[in-house]
């Protein structure tokens, strides 16, 4: 036993296979059962899918970087659970592409914000966060109020959302351009803010 311990320890490349396959099948067993279990692969009873203008303020969320900063992924620890409220599951998160979890957090997690300030703070907020949170290092966003939806795109990014799963309905993609055409880029990111956790206060 001694012997092949030695071979392995001076034999630098079949240290890494051997690492590899150890990692590889630790991965495995621990990954693949989730694939399998119903509270990892469907989403919470009574949820929706985000309609068109929530769908395109979560793309503009994403093209502006704010998940970089804000991550949307509460731990089951107290410290996190009194500070931002129930900890995150994995149903609430089936339909999302991508996934925005994360351990970054520049400001506040971002996962149950939906409904604790008003369509205006938030935009206050987005404007110039120092006028509501004087110690705020977040940028402004002041564009958002003026760059305006076209929705040419809304609907096939919901077609390309349903064919990995996500229950958009042939009339969810009909009506999307008329439903986000001329918004904001400003009342889209706030219609996504506001429904950011929402689903289990709903269950509650």
């Amino acid at each position: 036993m001694a012997k092949t311990h030695e071979i392995v320890e001076k034999n630098v490349g079949l240290m890494i296979i051997l690492t590899l396959v150890a990692v590889s099948f630790g991965g495995l067993v621990e990954i693949v059962p989730l694939f399998f279990q119903k509270q990892t692969s469907e989403p919470l009873e009574g949820m929706k899918p985000w309609n068109a203008l929530q769908l395109e303020g979560r793309d503009i969320y994403i093209r502006e970087g704010c998940n970089t900063c804000h991550s949307q992924m509460i731990r089951p620890f107290r410290a996190e659970t009194e500070r931002y409220g129930h900890y995150s599951v994995a149903g609430e998160h089936v339909w999302e592409h991508p996934f925005l979890w994360g351990s970054k957090r520049t400001g506040p997690d971002l996962a149950r914000v939906g409904g604790r300030y008003s369509d205006k703070w938030h935009e206050d907020h987005l404007y110039n966060p120092r006028d509501v949170v004087p110690e705020s290092n977040m940028p402004s966003f002041p564009w958002l109020f003026d760059n305006t939806l076209s929705g040419d795109d809304t609907g096939a990014k919901m077609e390309a959302l349903r064919a990995v799963g996500v229950p958009y309905t042939d009339a969810d993609i009909a009506g999307a351009k008329a439903a986000v055409e001329g918004k904001r880029e400003i009342d889209a990111v706030v219609a996504y803010l506001q429904g950011l956790g929402t689903i289990l206060s709903f269950k509650r």
